[in-house]
């Protein structure tokens, strides 16, 4: 069988928003890339569909007409102004994003079907610097020095791909990061997730707020309740995969447990029906210790670099951020010939961890909070009596400074106290 040989500087692995990402500004910056996907789009993936105020900032930095573009849709992209948090005992504090917006101001963030969400950012790739293959398969990766070769079958044909900088864009289980990364490399994702589409839930906020409900049924994980557009609601759990197997516990029996007699949550689903089935997946977090995302000639991006938020689970805003890093430390490289894995570790590791590190922290902290219902408990019902406090929680989804705050023991103090 004839062999076709192309030679590209970037070849990108994957086609979701890390791929995306780096796609966009290297267009932007007139880099030719390939990029290759296994899936043909649309595809559907099982996610809380939920997009944090960075995954705007990344697509405002990127052409802010698209971001005009998901505004004007309210139903598929809906608007959400804040968060929920719901207690172990039953009470809840709701926290608007943004306390002082006015007419003009945007939601900061959005819920949306990713079957759709990934299909808009994949057209938005759509370039005379990007060429893309769907539909096609890996079948090895080779190492060479200063190239990276990849062996991809796409529809019948075998290409023999050289690149000087391979970007593995292809989700929890990469095979770029197995290949190059051994000691990264994990048998078992470090949480699970379960998600479910439900159209007649109750109670929803009319300003879509999400919301994050630490039951005893579930804690230490939680579960969540996203409104969506046309009346339905994303509706799922997340948990340790630890915590999971030493429990052995069935989490599709425990999330439905909760939805049926948790005395807050069961009312609200009495007369709602489940469509389709429950889906799971893995979740790479984000680790205390940081590793390495990139080497000689090759970088990492979302959840091939386990960037997964701790607390939230949310994924999508830091795989658009750091494949934009990414593609900022690509062009670097290409104007200094420069490839190697000290001049990435600084050029890319280093930004994407420095930016990304105190909201990792904290995300952390909270995700150890977790295991304590009474710490949970004091923390909303202090917040419910404190204005000061309210205001302390406002700010943290703002203000990365101000958020550091949850990583010190003196503001559970102060908060103990209600000062």
């Amino acid at each position: 069988m004839d062999i076709q040989k192309l030679d590209i500087g970037v070849l990108i692995i994957g086609a979701g928003p890390a791929g995306a990402g780096v796609s966009f500004f290297l267009s932007k910056f007139k880099i030719p890339h390939i990029v290759i996907e296994r899936e043909v789009f649309p595809r559907d993936k099982v996610c809380g569909d939920a997009c944090s105020g960075k995954t705007t900032s990344v697509l405002n930095k990127a052409n802010p007409e698209w971001m005009e573009e998901v505004y004007r849709n309210r139903t598929q992209y809906l608007p959400s102004w804040g968060v929920k948090f719901a207690a172990p005992n039953g009470n809840s504090l709701s926290i608007p994003f943004n306390p002082k917006r006015t007419k003009t101001t945007k939601a900061p963030g959005f819920i949306a079907p990713r079957l759709m969400f990934d299909n808009f950012l994949f057209e938005k790739m759509e370039s005379p610097y990007c060429t893309i293959y769907q539909g096609a398969q890996v079948k090895s990766i080779y190492t060479a020095p200063d190239k990276v070769t990849v062996h991809v079958l796409h529809e019948g044909v075998d290409y023999m791909i050289a690149a000087d900088i391979l970007v593995g864009a292809d989700g929890d289980k990469s095979i770029v990061r197995k290949k190059f990364i051994v000691e990264n490399e994990v048998s078992k994702t470090s949480a699970v997730g379960l998600r479910a589409y439900y159209e007649g839930v109750t109670g929803m906020s009319r300003e879509n707020y999400i919301e994050l409900h630490f039951l005893p049924e579930i804690l230490p994980g939680y579960l969540w309740i996203f409104p969506m557009g046309n009346g339905m609601a994303n509706v799922g759990v997340g948990m340790l995969s630890e915590v999971v197997r030493k429990r052995k516990l069935n989490l599709r029996d425990e999330m439905m447990y909760a939805l049926k007699n948790n005395p807050q949550i069961g009312p609200r689903f009495e007369d709602a029906k489940l469509i389709d089935k429950v889906y799971g997946w893995g979740l790479p977090l984000a680790a205390k210790k940081k590793k390495p995302i990139s080497g000689d000639n090759f970088l990492l991006v979302g959840d091939a670099a386990c960037l997964v938020d701790p607390f939230t689970g949310e994924g999508i805003g830091n795989a658009l951020f750091s494949g934009m890093k990414a593609a900022e430390a690509i062009r670097r490289g290409i104007e200094r010939s420069d490839f190697s894995r000290l001049f990435f570790k600084d050029a890319y590791d280093k930004e994407v961890y420095s930016a990304l590190a105190d909201e990792l922290k904290a995300s952390m902290w909270l995700q150890k909070i977790c295991k304590y219902p009474w710490m949970v408990n004091m923390l909303i019902n202090k917040a419910n009596k404190s204005h000061s406090l309210q205001e302390t929680i406002i700010g943290m989804f703002t203000d990365v400074d101000m958020r550091q705050q949850l990583t010190k023991p003196s503001f559970y103090i102060k908060a103990l106290l209600n000062k």
